[in-house]
């Protein structure tokens, strides 16, 4: 996102007879080294001195620099035409100068030589002569080849260290297999291309061809940390070969065959890769080698064909020394490109001034300790250059803050740099010959791309280099560009108009370096050095609707250089200039803010700036001396915040709190700061604007009592306002709900609330009533009463029976969803959310969505509901209807299904329904209202019988079929006889005329009746005998030892064993129940896990079997003698009827014994009921010591309701202590009626 922006370029233009033919830096004072000649007709060198503020404004000779030394260097070769400084190189620590010679010699020039050494000495020789050189980073190794393929070491002595051939036998170093990482060839092309073919093998194998445009050069590049050097030669003539040795001369790898590869070397200083030139037949492209010798990505010039062949035809290549901008030379200009996300950015391109007739190409030099600094030199001019990296940014004050950032990757014209309106609608782009204006839409989505609105040309010419440009308001475009070798100019043109005027001139000794509008666009500033060797002053350039051009010094400007700069005019006469040095030190005018700053932007009410400690600040804009910047404190400090390793800012958009960042690897991040967050929402509030206010709170995680805590009075005053804005019942629900009595204000946003708000909330004028809360009435009720005022009529029953006792996120979103939706369908959803499912259906049927109703009722029932709203509507009722018989019928309610089915006249399922119902009379009906066939019928008629008989045991309903509808009298008879109905079965064999049937089919019944009834009062006797005497052997146990009877231990006071006082003997049940009767002991509260229901089922089990010897027993034998009693009630109607049949067929034998056992089985019971039960009735006092011997342990009893196997347990002790429990009542003895005919 960063662009390179020039702020230094100081030019000299030379006339010389000797050409400028090499450079190096003297890195002690920034002079530049250079030499000039030897040619072929004046075989002399000289080597002079240019120091940095040297600035001619017309072309030079080369006597105008310092001339160092100058001496005769004739060619030792022959087949040279002249010799040629292959390298020069300056010690500046000893002020030594060290010349390479193509011809071999080695010369060493000493400014200050000691006694006895010579200025000029030519310190070794090559014969063979020598083809490149290249000095190791740390100055204490040089690399040669030499003309005869061999490769030397010597030392800053030029002591001899290895000597290397190179050989063709040096290719099989490294066998080459590469993995292919981001290939075509190794990504999936189906299973059959990747059966057929080795990913690991490319589809195209390069040979290593040479380029036609080859000139068989060899070049040195030697990595950062100078342990390793890499040589791109040619091998035996047909291929090129780069050679990586390690410092010790070990020959470490060879790169793999690459066609088109040329002589350009370039080891990047990080050590990652080296840099080299492919040229192919439609391209040219920079290709990257790791150390191994691999190929590692590579990026386009983007070179059409006729650059290609001609200022493209020769290229060479140069990292800086902190591997950030990669420099492609060329034959008449300098292309600058960096990396970022693994993409190459053309960012700078700056032409060179050369002697088309001088053969060899320019020298080019990057500074070593300054990053961006370099230095050009044709062969007649030398060109100083110095970078920063700025982004080119949009307005960073609202409402035009939308963002924009502009990044310069020069594709076909060579952008130099960008500039923004105040509105961010236009663009202004500048090049090297003109500027354009774009017109970019921000008011539509998508934003479209800009529009190409005007085009303005620049003069066109070797002197004219445009530099910067800077928009001011809307129709103002000023360019800062160099006029002349050492000219440097303002030019202002006016957009509506189209006139250019140049409004500044600098003088022949003053250089400016940058230009920039004010943020707020209020004037035009700019930077300038006024004399050399002074530091950077700022100027204010302010010009008048007359033309009158006003520049006034800025005497508050730091005193270092700083090459960053942003302008704030706070007031008419308050401005601040914010400004940066290479260094880190951040300045607000000459104040001092920080020392290790790496970035910084300004906004309407904030300084952001980061650090090199990874932290994200903010200072608050006031006057320079009042600023405060917060400490490295992010976790107590919400100004200060962590930022990923590196990061540095590119834009602000104060209105969306939001800040963009870059990491060093180039990922963007947008972050919302909180401090930032804080100064929107003042703003919103100081606005009234409570719904944004509202709004960023709840998505930026603010507390949401600063809406009033901020400005108490005004908030209290306008609430009303804020219902209106906020308007939806969920948000409104949500910020009541996150009131608290803390005055975030003073609390958790202390420091980010430094506002001139603050100041003047502290310091009111007299008359003023300022809001103190008082601790009588709390903050949240005042607010709630102001709503609750406001809302009164506003109240919505069935949404506050929603949200109440909910969680907000449970119950926002689905509030969200019903302000979408109509009356009716939103009521329907309120009722059915809160289970109101029969008013929800009444909505859903004044929706008139039927299919929807009916799948509602079957869902939830609603058949009797749905039947009353559809009783108007024939069809929908009989549907509604219909599927109701179903539901009951499924769920077992026969009866009522086939009334249902009879009332849609639907017989067939009717008369089944009513069958499984045991409705035979209903059945019967509906089965002839079908009508059955005749066999159907009878069998109908047959399974009814059969179930009245087996099932119902309703042996007179039977009869009564089998009279009726099937005639079978004697079937009918019998049937009444098993139903002890002997009169109506007399009756009706004598009415049919089957009289001679009595004796066969009612005697036999009365017998078979007898002997049945005799066996009953036989059992009930045998029980009787068995169950009392046990209960009375129980009782006697009780009474005797209840503690025992009931689960404690027996007592051992009689075993005469001496037990010792610290040892209980006590089961466990006991001693964990200590302090309770033995009424309570099992219902006592206990906080245990272990009285679950699996308990409770299993002791429940227990009690049901009534175990021999359990707690259970006597119980179990009180409820059977219970139901025996209740039994024999039952049974003495029947043996009533019995006696007087038997007494009417003439058995009074069997009528007097009958009775007889009757008498003695009811006068056995009513003697167990006075023993079993009649001491329970009489026994008050053992009653109240179930119901609360001691009151409190029975309300203890009550209260704490035992739980699991307890409380079966307790309900058991409470039934045999003859405590009432309901459906446990002593039953009565009934009295039989003896019959008059018997004694």
């Amino acid at each position: 996102m960063r662009n390179l922006k020039n702020v230094r370029l100081a030019e000299v233009h030379l006339q010389n007879e000797l050409p400028l033919t090499a450079t190096a830096w003297d890195t002690a004072s920034d002079a530049v080294i250079c030499t000039f000649g030897p040619t072929e007709a004046n075989p002399i060198i000289e080597l002079r001195r240019k120091h940095q503020d040297s600035y001619f404004t017309d072309p030079v000779g080369a006597e105008v620099f310092e001339c160092i030394a100058s001496w005769d260097a004739p060619c030792p070769l022959p087949d040279l035409r002249c010799d040629r400084v292959l390298s020069l190189h300056y010690f500046a620590d000893n002020l030594t100068a060290c010349l390479v010679l193509e011809g071999g010699d080695i010369v060493v020039v000493r400014e200050d030589p000691l006694p006895g050494e010579e200025k000029i000495e030519i310190v070794g020789s090559v014969d063979v002569g020598i083809s490149a050189a290249a000095w190791s980073p740390d100055e204490e190794l040089l690399a040669l080849t030499t003309r005869a393929n061999t490769f030397l070491y010597m030392t800053r002595e030029f002591e001899n260290v290895a000597e290397i051939t190179f050989t063709p036998e040096d290719l099989k170093v490294s066998q080459h297999v590469s993995v292919g990482w981001g290939k075509r060839e190794t990504q999936f092309q189906g299973k059959r291309a990747k059966a057929l073919r080795d990913p690991t093998i490319p589809e195209k194998v390069d040979e290593g061809r040479l380029s036609s445009n080859d000139d068989g050069r060899t070049t040195i590049s030697w990595r950062g940390d100078g342990a390793y050097v890499a040589v791109n030669s040619i091998e035996a003539g047909f291929r090129r070969v780069i050679r990586v040795y390690s410092r010790e001369g070990a020959l470490d790898s060879v790169s793999e065959p690459v066609d088109g590869l040329e002589g350009a070397l370039s080891w990047r200083p990080y050590g990652n890769l080296i840099a080299g030139i492919q040229r192919l037949e439609d391209k040219v492209e920079v290709v990257f080698f790791e150390r191994n010798g691999l190929r590692h990505g590579e990026f386009s010039l983007r070179l059409n064909e006729e650059e290609r062949a001609s200022w493209a035809s020769d290229i060479h290549l140069s990292w800086n020394v902190d591997s950030t901008v990669l420099a492609v030379l060329f034959r008449d200009r300098i292309q600058f490109w960096t990396m970022g996300n693994y993409h190459y950015y053309l960012k700078e391109e700056v032409p060179v001034v050369v002697d088309p007739d001088y053969p060899h190409p320019f020298a080019f030099k990057w500074h070593q300790e300054k990053a961006l600094r370099s230095v050009a030199c044709g062969s007649a001019s030398i060109l100083d250059l110095d970078f920063v990296f700025d982004v080119s940014h949009g307005s960073t004050f609202a409402p035009h803050d939308v963002g924009a950032v502009a990044v310069i990757d020069g594709m076909d014209s060579n952008v130099v740099d960008v500039a923004f309106s105040k509105s961010g609608t236009r663009i202004a782009v500048l090049m090297k010959d003109c500027f354009s204006i774009y017109m970019w839409s921000l008011k539509t989505r998508p934003v479209p791309s800009p529009i190409l609105e005007s085009s303005h040309p620049l003069p066109d010419n070797l002197d004219n280099r445009p530099r910067q440009i800077a928009f001011l308001n809307e129709n103002e475009v000023y360019i800062l560009r160099n006029s002349g070798p050492n000219s440097t100019c303002i030019q202002k043109t006016t957009l509506e108009t189209r006139s250019t005027t140049t409004v500044y001139q600098t003088t022949d000794s003053g250089q400016i370096l940058t230009i920039f509008p004010a943020v707020g666009h209020e004037a035009l500033w700019f930077s300038h050095v006024p004399q050399p060797g002074r530091p950077i002053a700022y100027c204010i350039l302010k010009a008048s609707p007359e033309e009158d051009v006003q520049v006034d010094s800025w005497d508050q400007s730091p005193a270092v250089d700083t090459h960053w700069a942003r302008a704030v005019h706070l007031s008419d006469d308050e401005r601040i200039l914010i400004s940066l040095s290479r260094t880190g030190a951040l300045y607000a005018n000459n104040q001092l803010l920080a020392k290790n700053c790496t970035s910084f932007l300004v906004t309407q009410a904030h300084i952001l700036f980061t650090t090199s400690q990874h932290l994200l600040k903010f200072v608050h804009l006031t006057k320079a001396e009042e600023m405060e910047v917060p400490a490295d404190t992010p976790e107590t400090d919400e100004r200060c915040r962590s930022i990923e390793r590196g990061s540095k800012l590119v834009s602000v958009m104060p209105s969306k709190f939001a800040v963009t960042l870059q990491a060093p690897r180039g990922n963007i991040e947008t972050i919302y700061p909180r401090a930032l967050v804080l100064a929107g929402i003042r703003n919103y509030i100081d606005r009234k604007d409570y719904r944004s206010a509202f709004l960023a709170c709840r998505s930026q995680m603010v507390d949401m009592n600063i809406l009033h805590d901020y400005a108490p009075e005004q908030f209290l005053e306008n609430v009303a306002l804020f219902l209106d804005q906020v308007k939806r019942v969920d948000f409104i629900d949500e910020f009541l709900s996150r009131l608290s009595e803390d005055d975030v204000s003073q609390t958790l946003y202390k420091d980010t609330l430094k506002t001139p708000r603050e100041v003047q909330t502290t310091t009111q004028p007299e008359g003023t009533a300022s809001f103190k809360p008082t601790t009588k009435t709390s903050k949240v009720n005042r607010i709630c009463d102001a709503f609750l005022a406001t809302l009164e009529k506003r109240m919505d029953t069935n949404l506050h029976n929603l949200v109440t006792a909910h969680d907000p996120r449970e119950y926002l979103p689905f509030l969200r969803k019903l302000q979408q939706l109509p009356e009716d369908r939103r009521r329907f959803e309120i009722d059915n959310y809160l289970g109101r499912w029969a008013k929800a259906l009444k909505h859903l049927h004044a929706l008139n969505a039927y299919d929807e109703i009916r799948v509602y009722v079957i869902k939830h029932e609603l058949y009797k509901e749905a039947i009353d709203l559809f009783k108007y509507q024939p069809e929908q009722l009989r549907d509604i209807t219909h599927i109701y018989a179903d539901f009951l019928h499924d769920h077992s309610k026969y009866k009522e299904a086939g009334i249902a089915y009879e009332s849609l006249s639907l017989y067939e399922d009717a008369y089944k329904c009513y069958h499984l119902a045991h409705l035979w009379r209903e059945s019967l009906y509906c089965a002839l209202m079908v009508p059955l066939s005749e066999a159907d019928l009878t069998a109908h008629a047959l399974a009814l019988t059969t179930t009245l008989t087996e099932e119902s045991r309703d042996y007179v309903s039977a009869a009564q079929i089998h009279a009726e509808h099937l005639h079978d009298i004697p079937a009918a008879a019998r049937l009444l006889c098993r139903g002890s109905r002997f009169a109506d079965a007399t009756r009706i064999l004598t009415l049919h005329g089957k009289k001679d049937l009595i004796p066969e089919i009612v005697d036999t019944g009365l017998a078979d009746a007898m002997g049945a009834t005799t066996d009953l009062l036989a059992d009930f006797r045998s029980q009787l005998n068995a169950q009392v005497p046990r209960i009375r052997e129980l009782r006697e146990r009780r009474a005797a030892d209840p503690l025992a009877y009931f689960g404690g231990d027996p007592t051992t006071d009689d075993l005469g064993v001496d037990i010792p006082d610290n040892v209980s003997l006590a089961p466990t049940d006991a001693s964990t129940l200590a302090g309770r009767t033995m009424f309570t002991r099992y219902t006592g509260k206990t906080a245990s896990s272990r009285h679950t229901s699996k308990t409770r089922r299993r002791e429940e089990r227990k009690r049901a079997r009534g175990k021999k010897g359990t707690v259970y027993e006597e119980e179990y034998l009180v409820n059977s003698v219970r139901r025996l009693i209740e039994r024999v009630n039952s049974t003495v109607p029947e043996v009533e009827t019995l006696v007087d049949a038997l007494l009417r067929r003439g058995m009074r034998e069997r009528a007097v014994a009958i009775e007889k056992a009757m008498q003695e089985v009811l006068k056995m019971c009513a003697q167990s009921r006075e023993e079993v039960f009649g001491a329970l009735e009489q026994n008050e006092s053992e009653k109240n010591a179930a119901e609360g011997l001691d009151k409190e342990d029975v309300d203890g009893a009550e209260e704490l309701r035992p739980r699991g196997g307890q409380r079966v347990f307790a309900e058991s002790v409470r039934s045999v202590l003859g405590t009432s429990i309901p459906g446990r009542e002593v039953p009565p003895v009934k009295e039989m009626k003896k019959s008059a005919l018997l004694n």
